[in-house]
């Protein structure tokens, strides 16, 4: 039997990470990825790793203070996920665990779990009692408000790397303008090809109706976020009333906003991420609502750690692949004919490319 780990460190480095593709969406254009590196020390000698994607260089900042924290009060206890998450959740309650405290809860949590998936000499997935396995995958680099012509090149070059689903942004000041990139989009890529669209909640639900309406005939995997993130109502009448199938799930802040979106029918499917979910802790109590309400359930970003949830998730969809934190990684992850496969190896897999971040540090 493994011996318990307990913690006597929780260490955090800042990144920015030039993207390979920038994300140009409808809320602007990324060109570098801030990144939070996040090592959990144990007394037994034992390290995990997580990272946190930060969107500014000022929430690496913040979140590098806010990680300090929750090393404060987890110092020198067991490595429990559960029991932590619930601690740190605790201490967290009134100053709100809304966004940046909910990222540094989940950062802890990945990092814990993958301390005791090392120390147990296992891959998480099979920590977690699953299979090293490949998982669909999407790519989600690039293909942003480029215009019709430069979408369409890009999505042959990213097809031609191996990937047999694409996701596509939207939300051009017209109707016109979306149909002419979704449609070049399709010409250019091969038959059976899927084709997702990110509207990144820049439509009215009266707006998202009308387009979305004129979207079925196009062929399109899903829709999502169409409407703000949050109004659950609107959404749902967007599902009701378009035929694609809508997805949303990205900015559920723990499970109890997810249970009330599904309540109110509010998407076709769902995709948590994993630092607003509650870590790997979060994720599994998600995977148990997708499940009971019959949702199909991918992930958002962190594709290191998703895959190996996905393969644990009874109603697992797609895998979001994204390459921003490969240049910081020894060996990152390799998707083949549009399988992530999940490395057999302790853990998480997660090793930090030493060179590459102090090259990359954020002063």
């Amino acid at each position: 039997m493994t011996p318990p780990l307990t913690i006597r460190d929780l260490r955090t480095r800042a990144v920015r990470v030039p993207m390979r593709r920038p994300l140009g969406t409808s809320r602007g254009v990324v060109r570098e990825a801030p990144l939070v590196l996040v090592d959990l020390d144990t007394d037994q000698g034992v390290t995990g790793h997580a990272y946190l994607w930060a969107y500014t260089d000022n929430g690496a900042r913040a979140l590098c203070i806010l990680v300090a924290e929750v090393l404060s009060m987890v110092r020198g206890d067991q490595v429990a996920p559960a029991v932590l998450h619930r601690k740190v959740s605790a201490r967290f309650t009134l100053i709100g665990r809304e966004g940046l405290p909910q990222m540094a809860l989940s950062a802890l949590d990945v990092a814990a779990w993958d301390a005791l998936a090392r120390a147990a000499g296992l891959p998480l997935v099979r920590m977690l009692g699953g299979e090293v396995r490949p998982v669909p995958a999407y790519n989600s680099n690039g293909l942003g408000l480029v215009g019709p012509e430069a979408a369409a090149a890009e999505a042959q070059e990213i097809v031609g790397e191996g990937f047999r689903a694409i996701k596509l942004r939207l939300g051009y000041p017209t109707l016109a303008e979306d149909l002419a990139a979704v449609r070049a989009v399709m010409r250019a890529v091969p038959a059976g090809t899927r084709v997702l669209i990110d509207y990144n909640q820049a439509l009215s639900v009266a707006e998202a109706l009308h387009r979305g309406r004129a979207l079925d005939g196009e062929g399109v995997a899903w829709i999502e976020e169409p409407v703000r993130h949050d109004d659950y109502l609107g959404c749902a009448r967007v599902a009701r009333e378009v035929a694609t199938p809508i997805q949303i799930g990205e900015n559920f802040i723990g499970t109890h906003q997810m249970a009330a979106a599904i309540e109110a029918e509010a998407s076709d499917f769902v995709m948590p991420d994993l630092a607003r979910i509650g870590g790997v802790t979060g994720w599994l109590r998600a995977a148990g609502l997708a499940e009971a309400a019959g949702l199909e359930m991918s992930s958002h970003l962190f594709p290191e750690v998703s895959a190996h949830l996905l393969a644990v998730t009874p109603t697992a969809h797609f895998l979001e692949y994204v390459d921003w934190a490969a240049p910081i990684l020894k060996e990152p992850l390799r998707v083949e004919e549009g399988m992530a496969e999940i490395p057999d190896r302790p853990g998480t897999g997660i090793e930090w490319n030493e060179d590459a971040v102090r090259r990359y540090a954020l002063e």
